[in-house]
């Protein structure tokens, strides 16, 4: 029976062959525009993602401020610092932290032969930081434990400061001068599509021992403190426990909201996903207004074949026909324009996938020109499957008002239409 009814669909859409492929046309294009909108918004979602998850996925930078609060008889407005001995209250008293490192910034001058950057800032970190910052080597190795404990003058470059001093030399195991220094290069981070930082963009940024950054100036106090909890989802929790145990030492309320200014990732996530998932929905539903259009015309071109086709629809039910079987030969004529247009609207999306490429996003603003922060019109099969259930969404609606009108038709009247 079905076999039957598609059969009978395709004969009548070769009767007309023009107009079935020009009806066709119209969702060819629909179904182009809804997969290739799909996938530049899928594209656009993973590289804003990845662009504010290469600032660390679950990360926080505390900044020491001062008190507002007067515990205990404590003056307000005292300066809260950052040492050593607060580090090891942290790691003693707040279990939901993971790794918590102290950070000290200054600029005192790179240089390498007679090239120099007096920009960067030199950051003197701990071991655990590159995991927490996601500072990833595309050369040589990060700091090590034995690098801190030995006080070690080496230093890892980010990608920018890497090119200002040895253009497309290596530079591994090439010796620098930080601040008049000797300082031994053991890695390079490659560039980086980051769209959050502090102090400086990583790409500018040169690590160094926290433990040598000693010998450079005094790190007695701590520009800022980095810590990342044990999980994303206690990272307010873990907040709580590093104000407390810094309240505790240096003894200010541990509920004053301006003695510590922390910055998390995890409470801008809604913020990103709102953007990226909000635009995803957008274009899809641009992509389906489109095909919706096309659908319109597969109605329109339906119904004027029920129009042209009112004696042999009067025939088929006096023949037997049941109105179901009148309805299924409508639905299936339409459905079938729709999965023919559909197909080669998925392969031309392919095709044109294929010929775009690359389309520029963030690549010309960070200087990058590996594409890792371009836009790339890849159609996975989630994207065809969306695509899939639009059209077939569409097809059903624009053939159930055909296929109603002629399964309602009279047969006496429709054998004396003339």
């Amino acid at each position: 029976m079905l076999t039957q009814i598609i059969l009978e669909a395709w004969a009548a859409l070769k009767r007309n062959r023009t107009r079935s492929f020009l009806t066709m046309l119209g969702i060819v294009w629909g179904i182009v525009t809804v997969t290739l909108l799909t996938a530049y918004g899928s594209s656009f979602r993973h590289i804003l993602v990845n662009g504010f998850d290469a600032f660390g996925k679950s990360v926080v930078i505390a900044w020491p401020q001062q008190t507002s609060e007067q515990p205990g008889g404590q003056r307000a407005g005292k300066k809260v610092v950052l040492e050593q001995a607060d580090l090891e209250m942290i790691k003693a008293n707040a279990p939901l932290v993971k790794y918590a490192c102290l950070e000290t910034v200054r600029r005192p001058g790179i240089a390498y032969a007679d090239r120099m950057v007096g920009t960067s800032p030199i950051r003197g970190v701990c071991p655990e930081y590159g995991e927490m910052r996601n500072e990833v080597p595309s050369e040589g190795r990060w700091i090590s434990a034995s690098d801190e404990v030995e006080r070690r003058r080496v230093c890892f470059l980010g990608g920018r400061v890497k090119e200002q001093l040895f253009s497309g030399r290596p530079a591994i195991g090439e010796t620098v001068l930080i601040g008049g220094v000797r300082f031994s290069v053991i890695g390079v981070m490659a560039r980086k599509i980051q769209l959050s930082n502090y102090f400086s963009s990583d790409d500018e940024s040169v690590w160094i021992p926290y433990s040598a950054a000693g010998d450079l100036w005094n790190t007695r106090y701590a520009a800022v403190l980095v810590f990342q909890p044990i999980a994303p989802q206690f990272e307010k929790r873990a907040m709580a426990q590093v104000l407390a145990a810094v309240a505790t030492r240096q003894q200010f309320s541990p509920t004053d909201p301006k003695a510590f200014q922390m910055f998390g990732r995890d409470e801008f996530r809604p913020i990103i996903d709102g953007i990226t998932i909000g635009l995803e929905v957008l274009l899809t539903f641009i992509g389906t207004l489109t095909l919706g259009i096309g659908g319109v015309g597969v109605m329109n071109i339906m119904l004027v074949s029920v129009d042209e086709r009112v004696r042999e629809i009067g025939l088929r039910r006096a023949l037997g026909a049941r109105k179901r079987h009148i309805k299924m030969q409508f639905l299936a004529e339409t459905l079938m324009i729709m999965l023919l247009g559909g197909a080669i609207g998925v392969i031309l999306s392919y095709v044109i996938a294929a010929g775009v490429g690359t389309l520029p996003m963030m690549g010309p603003l960070f200087e990058d020109d590996s594409g890792k922060g371009d836009i790339h019109l890849k159609i996975s099969l989630m994207t065809v499957f969306i695509s899939s259930a639009v059209l077939l969404f569409v097809g059903l609606i624009s053939g159930l008002v055909p296929a109603l009108r002629a399964s309602k038709l009279d047969p006496v009247e429709a054998l004396r239409y003339e």
